[in-house]
């Protein structure tokens, strides 16, 4: 919000056991990114921006996560876990250096969007001290309710202390909040009093802000834009929200997705203009497609960069580090790892592709593999442009093939071969006439005819 400095608290403390998992909560992928990373991707950035993260403690995975992804952000540790006020003020000396807005965000809701953050800033500006996100749940079982008074939030009722008709009320309470920059570590340090289980909620906020003569108000998003994950169940509901929201996207710019339901996204996938996809498709992250490349059915590519109108798959496997040129050519069963192929490559069948460049136009005949790893380290083959290698042939690498070069079909190549040389290795062909009728009649000599 143009004007305004923002501290954006978020709680990523949750240890998630519902998952049945060893990774922190936060840390599972939704489009190939983590749940922090797409609340952290949302959180206001920039100039007057801070950004504080809350974690559990041993937790430094999520700490590390925090700092690949926001080098500006500190990371606090909730010791005990008491509640949201309490995890809150686990960064109160972040808080208390100031801010305009307070922003308090959970790292379990990738849903959320930057344009909700925004508004969700925007009645503090028109003087509201607290700003809470509802929505209107389908089943608001379990949820806060939120009661509102004209412009105005007056209480978050708990589903337990609900009357009948306070449990009728859809608005429900998400969670998220922003505060007064001026207030909210006030308001927040009044949250004094535990409930029942020992522990202090956030909710609680509303009330002392209207203790203190200010103004509560609700801003309303979807319920879907608010699902916090706990469960594998709910991590794949958030992660089909997720893509039907990339394919729309992705649909909008045009991309050209013949089935978009059976084609799957990451959240930092780019395209270029007339991309087109093919059904069954799998795109992980770090992946970039110029303008007109196609992507065929049954691919699946994982950071990786294809050039303009290239033509990968069907049935391709593009590996991390792959670059491929426009117009090159990945057909069917190919596998490319960790190598760039030049403008107008052809690895059309059957083949791998491994710690390799291949120059322009060169052409790699089906079955060929570069053998590039020895049982303890990986080495390079560099294939010179035009070069042919013909098909079910084997480079062993540390190995150049110069360019305009020649590979019969069939060789074992150990060694560099030189521009525009012919290098063919094979066993001498040995034929022996008559020899299949004579290992025919010795193999059925001896043998009884089968029964009908």
């Amino acid at each position: 919000m143009p004007g305004r400095t923002s501290l954006t608290v978020v709680l990523a403390a949750g240890e998630g056991t519902r998952m049945r998992s060893s990774m922190p909560k936060v840390l599972h992928p939704v489009a190939g990114q983590s749940l922090l990373a797409h609340v952290l991707g949302a959180a206001p950035k920039g100039a007057g921006a801070a950004l504080a993260v809350v974690i559990g403690p041993g937790h430094e995975p999520v700490a590390d996560e925090t700092k690949r992804l926001r080098p500006d952000a500190v990371a606090f540790i909730q010791h005990e876990r008491l509640g949201t006020a309490h995890a809150v003020l686990a960064a109160r000396d972040a808080i208390a250096r100031g801010a305009d807005d307070l922003l308090v965000a959970f790292g379990d809701t990738p849903l959320i969007s930057a344009a909700t953050f925004e508004r969700l800033r925007a009645p503090l500006k028109d003087g509201a001290a607290l700003a809470v996100l509802g929505f209107r749940a389908a089943d608001p079982t379990g949820y806060g309710r939120l009661l509102v008074e004209g412009d105005q939030l007056v209480a978050i009722r708990e589903q337990a202390d609900a009357s009948a008709e306070e449990r009728a009320i859809k608005l429900s309470n998400a969670g998220v909040m922003a505060f007064d920059g001026r207030t909210a570590l006030e308001v927040i340090e009044k949250i004094g009093n535990a409930n029942s289980k020992g522990e202090y909620y956030l909710s609680d906020a509303v009330a002392i802000v209207r203790q203190l003569g200010l103004k509560a108000v609700v801003i309303e998003t979807s319920e879907d834009e608010v699902r916090g994950i706990n469960t594998k169940a709910q991590l794949a509901e958030a992660e089909q929200v997720m893509q039907t929201r990339l394919r729309k996207a992705a649909l909008d710019a045009g991309v050209t997705m013949i089935a978009p339901e059976t084609v799957y996204l990451a959240a930092d996938t780019t395209f270029g203009s007339d991309v087109t996809i093919e059904p069954f498709v799998v795109i992980g992250r770090g992946v970039s497609i110029a303008d007109g490349a196609v992507i065929h059915s049954f691919s699946h590519v994982v950071q990786a960069s294809i050039g303009k109108k290239a033509s990968v798959g069907p049935y391709a496997r593009l590996r991390p580090g792959t670059s491929l040129g426009a117009g090159a050519r990945i057909g069917n069963f190919v596998e490319i790892k960790a190598a760039t192929l030049e403008a107008g490559v052809k690895v059309n069948h059957l083949s791998y592709v491994g710690d390799a460049h291949v120059g322009a136009n060169a052409n790699i005949g089906a079955g060929t593999i570069t053998c590039n790893y020895d049982g303890f380290d990986k080495h390079r083959t560099d294939i010179g442009s035009g070069a042919f290698v013909g098909s079910n042939s084997s480079l062993v690498a540390p190995v150049k093939i110069g360019s305009g070069a020649y590979i019969g079909s069939g060789s074992v190549i150990t060694r560099d071969v030189p521009d525009d040389a012919l290098a063919v290795e094979r066993s001498e062909q040995a034929n022996r006439e008559g020899g299949a009728k004579r290992y025919r009649e010795m193999k059925t000599r001896d043998r009884k005819p089968k029964g009908g």
